[in-house]
């Protein structure tokens, strides 16, 4: 089953990708709407919104129909995109295009070494999730104290831990498959939601390192 759900999971994966970004650039060619939607509680209740949908994916992904699985991975895509439409504002759109290109090169890198290694990377998961949250409170934490040099170090931390996620997360998507845990039209859903997560860390923790902004 694995040889069939890996190419589902990246076209899946693909597809969200491709709907957040077009949404993103598309608002974002609207100044005065992007605007409205970044400031003040209206981008607060996006990003509630896309926790929660995050959340109920991951929570029923075993129990919801795979048409919800589906419309709802859509919906957290085009959210994720109305609140993506920052960084067309703030980055010159060349610079996001060559970010993403580096992005998508070690992504694949590490997707790769994820789906045929031998290596167990089961027990790497929670020293990541560790690591993740950490960074979580350093962020937080820069935010009162508003360190340049501070946020540099954390996105290189940030950018090793997704590399980790990215192929940890392959392994175990294929492990899933093989013990058939998820039907396999859900478990597509499933596997392009965490690699999609995967992916836009990685590309954000990029950006503020190579991204160049708009004047």
């Amino acid at each position: 089953m694995t040889n069939k759900i890996m190419p589902k999971v990246f076209l899946w994966m693909f597809i969200g990708l491709l709907i957040t970004f077009l949404t993103g650039y598309y608002v974002a060619g609207h100044e005065y709407t992007a605007m409205k939607l970044l400031g003040g509680y209206k981008y607060l209740i996006l990003a509630i919104i896309e926790l929660a949908l995050v959340i109920f994916l991951s929570a029923r992904i075993t129990k919801m129909s795979a048409t919800t699985a589906k419309i709802s991975f859509l919906l957290y895509s085009i959210i994720s995109g109305l609140t993506f439409c920052g960084i067309f504002l703030v980055y010159q759109i060349s610079s996001v295009i060559y970010v993403f290109l580096i992005t998508a090169v070690i992504f694949a890198i590490f997707a790769f070494i994820g789906y045929i290694t031998k290596v167990d990377l089961t027990k790497i998961g929670v020293y990541l999730v560790m690591a993740l949250i950490a960074v979580i409170i350093c962020s937080i934490v820069n935010m009162f104290i508003n360190s340049e040099t501070f946020e540099f170090i954390m996105s290189i931390i940030s950018i090793l831990v997704f590399i980790g996620f990215t192929a940890y997360d392959v392994q175990k998507i294929q492990k899933m498959a093989n013990y058939n845990l998820i039907p396999e039209e859900n478990l597509a859903i499933y596997g392009a939601l965490e690699l999609y997560l995967d992916f836009i860390n990685l590309f954000i923790d990029l950006l503020r390192i190579f991204g160049k902004n708009n004047n």
